[in-house]
Formats: C-alpha cells, sequence, structure tokens
C-alpha cells in the first residue's frame, strides 16, 4: 500500500521496520527517531551526515545513499561529499570534526575509546549534550548498517532515494 501510493518501492529499511516489527520493533523505532530527530544542538542535516558517515565506514552502500540523501537537503552537496571522503580535509567546522573523530573511533576502534577521546571532543568545542548526541547516533547507525548489510538491502537509484530523503523528513523515523 505505501509503495503504491508513494509511487515508488518502500525501502528495505523501511519493510523491516514495518512488516517486521519482531526483528526491527517499536524500541529500535523510537531510539532512531530520538537520535535524529530528538532535540539537538546538531541540525537534521548534520545527524543525517553522521548516520552516512558511520555508514561508509561499515561499509554500507544502504544507508550511505539513504542517509546523504537527508543530509543535502540542508549541507551542500560538495560539503556532504568531502565529509564522506575524509572528513579530516573537509570544509566543516572544527566542532563538526571533532565529532566527527570522535565517532570514528566508536565505530572502527571501540575498544581504544578512553576518557581523554571525549576530552579532547569537548576541548574542541563541543559540549557534554553534542558529544553525547553524536554517540547515539554513531550507536545506532553501527547496528542498522550491519543489518543493513547483512539483510542485503537492496540499493534504489538517486531518484528513489532523494524521494525516500523527502518522506523521512516529513515522517522522521518511527
Amino acid at each position: 500500500m505505501i509503495s503504491r501510493v508513494s509511487g515508488m518501492r518502500l525501502p528495505d529499511a523501511a519493510r523491516v521496520a514495518f512488516y517486521h516489527q519482531d526483528f526491527a520493533g517499536p524500541i529500535l523505532g523510537a531510539w532512531v527517531q530520538k537520535a535524529m530527530r530528538g532535540p539537538s544542538a546538531w541540525s537534521v542535516s548534520e545527524r543525517e551526515l553522521m548516520a552516512a558517515t558511520v555508514a561508509s565506514w561499515n561499509a554500507c552502500p544502504f544507508c550511505v545513499g539513504a542517509h546523504s540523501a537527508i543530509a543535502v537537503r540542508g549541507i551542500n552537496q560538495a560539503v556532504t561529499d568531502a565529509v564522506l571522503r575524509d572528513y579530516r580535509s573537509a570544509p566543516i567546522s572544527p566542532r563538526f570534526r571533532a565529532a566527527l573523530a570522535f565517532i570514528e573511533k566508536i565505530t572502527l576502534t571501540p575498544n581504544d575509546l578512553t576518557a581523554n577521546d571525549a576530552r579532547t571532543a569537548l576541548a574542541a568545542g563541543l559540549n557534554v549534550d553534542e558529544l553525547r548526541d553524536a554517540a547515539a547516533v554513531a550507536a545506532v547507525f553501527n547496528i542498522i548498517a550491519r543489518y543493513a548489510n547483512a539483510l542485503d538491502f537492496e540499493i534504489p537509484s538517486g531518484a528513489e532515494f532523494d524521494k525516500a530523503a523527502g518522506m523521512l523528513l516529513r515522517r522522521g523515523y518511527s
């Protein structure tokens, strides 16, 4: 029904959320909604770019496509692409760069994460809430990117990602 009304095949992530709630039930949906759309100093586009970057580190093309399609609604495409290539040299604020450095460690080398990593991020200008919000995005999308890969989600076209991005901006994640 949703596919017919929207005029496109519902992306696999939504299909799992709607039709297999025993797998990705309301608790996961509420967590994603809070991390991505709840109150935060980070804009929706910044959080979506964090999610796309985490997905990139997890080699998840579905999540990179889905979340970068949303991020570009508020962040220039060239900046989004630069962050996904190498956030260290991308034209972003030192605060956002520090958040990405912190969540990169959460994603790639979590056993090496220490309080000093948090202190470094805070010294770069983040506050505790911003750091916590970035960590929440990283945590939930480390899980989602891995299940998207494990379930071999179909990769929509750019136009389909763009259409789904509009829907997610209007509707949210829960």
